[in-house]
């Protein structure tokens, strides 16, 4: 199949180098800039956007305004407007569409970024500057990014490789910036009014959305308001494809207080409805900006998001004895809010020539509701999570064309944890096993880095961070016993850093090389959760965790061919030591224990392994008139991990090659656009490990060895200015209503699937 995918590709020149634009950003201005001009940064010309401009700005990087042709990591932005005229459903949808970050689903309500063979708890997600990762970031598929709503991001920036220097640990695969929208002052007398409404549907699941954003801003004040609301009925996949994806079967959960459990297994009647998936969501920002001054910039922002109760479809795919093992297997409303202040500073004094002061606090929310078939018990594990972090962060022109960035980072995580069983015939409550112990995770880190201006050429960068965590974790709250004290403290220091350099020999060649080393310090998920991790396995704690350390290298090369053509291509190794892997494991002694009714084979995350990691991205964007264009972006990657008894295994979470490409028409009135997404076969004898026991997600081959297929799908994309403020937005996508999964996907996207928006812009 690969073989077919790849001239497939050729042919159509596609991939989809990026919406978002590749950036090489590095200087950073000392110069006080207005407050004015606001972090994030105001969305670039559309055109700039378009042909990955090698002087592009950018923020993530370094958490200030840098110039986008000296820094040497690779990092793609993705503007507003972009996002907009794709309409992606959810955060994890936008982060897809560049076709540099994979994306994996476990159920409709759901995305996990999957960047550089890294995943979940191995990647860091950072919301206007604060740190979005808590204490129980797991090391599977986490799904939490869609709380995250697309019509309030004004930018989205990927740093790709270890980010630890200036975002600590969790940064390892790569860091995503998430930028909102921000309130406008008005540079008259004269005040400033603002605003999007949007309505949007698509036909595969019934989906209806509505958002509407408003804004007001006087000389000091500025004000900005932004709801959204979605709801989405059970998901259609496509009609082509493997048989396995089809469920067989629906359960209608039958019981009566004072009767009997008999819940019902009836056929599928439908081969493209996925039940039960859909969900519905709303979003909620309010941001308060009061500028006393031109030196000063303060905010306060409030968000909060909450989804309705969805269904993790790939453990209703899950059987036992020939039936559906799950009659119910729901994750609770997953809440979040995030109290934040931001306050900014402009002093060019001996200390700093700016300052920057960021203090929140977010809530989490989540839970696990399961309850096998005829069971009459149902589980449900609940999790609290409030994180609390403050951030300094300062910046300083120095002489001879240094600049030095540095700062200090305080996190704290408390979690609550609890586990209730209650029968449905007779409404008796119970105690179970909770997930998490009580616990608290602090974090406090310090950072410094450099930027050395050699020559207008040639520009060095270095930095170093130093981080040491505590956990405290109280094991006498669990609902179980354990082979070890209950009061659990653990702690321990890293140290991180990079160093880089950006050669520009000529106006129109780029060169990057730099190293990188990120860490992750164990958190609570890793050395204190309880969880049915696959069938006839269970994990359990272990207090015992040290951090793990990743080593990378990066080298880049850029060419540009007059205003047609830009050419770009990144090479990269990680290696990945002290890792942190499920093995298995004695627990009270013994290598076995009794779970959900079930003898299980006991596993704990160790540090028992090395990883390595490498792959090329590749990039190609061209407009080869003045209102067309051709963009291309492939990810090739590898990698293996050490197995217990010394053997490697492929990696979980290295995606097979995959990409994304376009070819379009763009004025300011019309934008038109074919495209595709496409990924390439991962065989059963390159599947990991981990993945070949879950054969309800996968494909079987003649051997009946679980494997993800290769898919190609074919998108047209269409976007019409009615009249002024007035945009129509219409998708068509998978015209051959092709049945796929994305690897190490529990849902399988959308079949033949129309979507459409009417977005009104004062």
């Amino acid at each position: 199949m690969m073989k077919r995918i790849v001239p497939l590709v050729l042919l159509l020149l596609c991939v989809h180098a990026p919406l978002t634009a590749h950036i090489s950003p590095a200087h950073l201005s000392p110069a006080p800039r207005s407050p004015l001009i606001r972090s994030p940064l105001p969305a670039a010309p559309q055109d700039t956007l378009r042909t990955s401009s090698l002087g592009e700005l950018v923020i993530s990087a370094s958490r200030w305004y840098r110039h986008g042709e000296e820094q040497a990591v690779k990092v793609t932005r993705l503007a507003f407007e972009q996002s907009n005229a794709y309409n992606p459903q959810t955060a994890a949808d936008m982060l897809g569409l560049g076709g540099e970050v994979f994306v994996q689903k476990s159920q409709y309500g759901g995305g996990s970024p999957m960047i550089r063979g890294f995943s979940t708890n191995r990647l860091l997600y950072s919301v206007d500057g604060v740190r979005m990762n808590t204490a129980i970031f797991r090391a599977g598929n986490l799904q939490n990014v869609i709380s995250l709503d697309p019509f309030a991001i004004s930018s989205t920036e990927v740093l790709f490789g270890p980010g630890s220097v200036c975002y600590g640990s969790d940064a390892i695969g790569g860091a995503m910036v998430f930028n909102t929208l921000q309130p406008r002052l008005a540079q008259g007398q004269s005040p400033v009014f603002y605003g999007s409404a949007t309505l949007r549907g698509a036909t595969a699941s019934s989906e209806f959305t509505g958002h509407l954003h408003l804004g007001a801003g006087w000389r000091k004040w500025g004000f900005i308001t932004s709801f959204s609301a979605s709801s989405f009925s059970d998901l259609k996949q496509g009609l082509h494809g493997p048989e396995e994806y089809i469920m067989p079967y629906i359960v209608v959960p039958g019981y009566s207080m004072g009767g009997e459990v008999n819940d019902l297994v009836l056929a599928n009647g439908n081969v493209r409805s996925q039940a039960p998936s859909g969900y519905s969501q709303y979003n909620f920002m309010q941001k308060v900006r009061y500028d006393p001054s031109a030196r000063w910039d303060m905010e306060y922002a409030f968000h909060m998001s909450r989804t309705s109760d969805y269904a993790r479809y790939d453990r209703h795919q899950r059987m036992r004895n020939g039936k559906p093992r799950y009659a119910e297997w729901n994750y609770g409303p997953q809440e979040w809010t995030m109290n934040h202040l931001s306050v900014e500073h402009w002093g060019e004094n001996a200390v700093y020539d700016s300052l920057r002061i960021n203090l929140a606090m977010q809530l989490f929310g989540e839970s696990r509701i399961s309850r096998n078939l005829n069971d009459p018990l149902r589980e449900t594990q609940t999790e609290k999570v409030d994180a609390w972090s403050a951030n300094v962060d300062f910046n300083k022109g120095l002489t001879d064309g240094v600049t030095l960035s540095y700062g200090l980072e305080y996190v704290l995580n408390t979690v609550q944890s609890k586990g209730e069983g209650y029968d449905v015939t007779t409404g008796a409550k119970s105690v179970i096993p909770a997930r998490y112990p009580k616990a608290s995770w602090h974090s406090a880190g310090l950072y410094a880095q450099a930027e050395w201006r050699v020559h207008r050429t040639l520009n060095l960068e270095a930095g170093l961070r130093y981080n040491h965590y505590f956990i405290r974790n109280d094991f006498s709250t669990v609902g179980y016993d354990v082979p070890f004290a209950p009061l659990q403290n653990s702690d321990a220091g890293s140290v991180s850093g990079s160093a880089g350099l950006n050669w520009r020999p000529k106006s129109d060649w780029l060169f990057r090389v730099n190293y990188a080393r990120g860490f992750r310090a164990p958190n609570v998920d890793d050395m204190g959760k309880l969880f049915d991790s696959a069938d006839g396995c269970v994990t359990v704690p272990n207090p015992s965790l040290k951090p793990e350390y990743a080593d990378n290298i990066e080298l880049g090369v850029s060419k540009r061919f007059g205003p047609f053509l830009r050419l770009d291509l990144t090479a990269y190794y990680t290696h990945l030591s002290n890792a942190i892997v499920r093995r298995d494991y004695l627990f009270n002694g013994s290598p076995t224990m009794q779970y959900q009714g079930e003898e299980c084979v006991v596993q704990a995350l160790q540090n028992a392994a090395e990883a390595n990691v490498w792959g090329i991205q590749a990039a190609v964007d061209s407009r080869f008139a003045r209102y067309f264009y051709v963009r291309a972006n492939v990810n090739w990657q590898r990698g293996f991990e050490e197995l217990d008894n010394g053997d490697v295994s492929p990696s979980r979470h290295v995606a097979p090659l995959f990409g994304r490409a376009s070819i379009g028409f763009d004025n300011r009135k019309l934008q038109a656009e074919v495209y595709t997404a496409f990924q390439a076969e991962c065989d059963a004898a390159s599947m990991p490990e981990e993945e070949r026991g879950k054969k309800e997600i996968y494909a079987l081959d003649a051997n009946g060895n679980p494997y993800s297929p290769a898919w190609i799908t074919l998108n047209m994309r269409l976007s019409y200015l009615i009249l002024k403020g007035l945009r129509l937005h219409a998708t068509l996508e998978n015209l051959t209503d092709r049945r796929y999964r994305p690897y190490s996907s529990g849902i399988s996207a959308p079949g033949r699937n129309v979507t459409f928006s009417l977005t009104y812009t004062l």
